[in-house]
């Protein structure tokens, strides 16, 4: 249903929504997403030129959400890397189907228009929110800079 672009650009948005804004480095995203670092750069590039993250340089920099979760759809998430493809002509080049498309094609675009209109319902918050027995993400080993965090928080 999904190519694997798909798949690691909306595992790369649900991880930054679950981060609340706090830059993360490309390192961070690819331990916590399993997402390939040199791949993941391809997808971050794509998702900042479709305005949906924004990268911070410097010492506490890295890549943070440009709109709220809770305004931003998986359709949205999609569309930057891999939109989902109707099927608006026969794709055997039939002619007789040029006009219309024939059964099975009309009802494998049908079903398309309905995961189309379900990740235009579905927003990144959704998914975060969503109460699961399991995280779609992996755990990531403590950083250095959300150890001093954490540490500032007890203090």
């Amino acid at each position: 249903m999904l190519s694997q672009s798909g798949e690691y650009v909306l595992r790369v948005v649900v991880f930054l929504a679950s981060e609340g804004g706090v830059p993360c480095t490309t390192h961070q995203i690819a331990l916590a997403t399993r997402v390939p670092e040199g791949y993941l750069a391809k997808l971050l590039q794509a998702l900042g030129r479709a305005g949906l993250v924004h990268s911070r340089r410097g010492l506490h920099g890295g890549f943070v959400l440009t709109r709220r979760p809770d305004e931003l759809t998986v359709y949205d998430v999609l569309a930057a890397v891999d939109p989902p493809q109707r099927i608006r002509s026969c794709p055997l080049g039939i002619e007789s189907h040029s006009d219309r498309l024939c059964a099975l094609h009309q009802r494998l675009d049908e079903a398309m228009a309905m995961v189309e209109e379900a990740f235009r319902k579905s927003t990144i918050a959704d998914v975060v929110n969503e109460p699961a027995n399991s995280r779609p993400l992996c755990p990531i080993p403590q950083t250095p800079r959300k150890s001093q965090k954490a540490r500032s928080r007890q203090d």
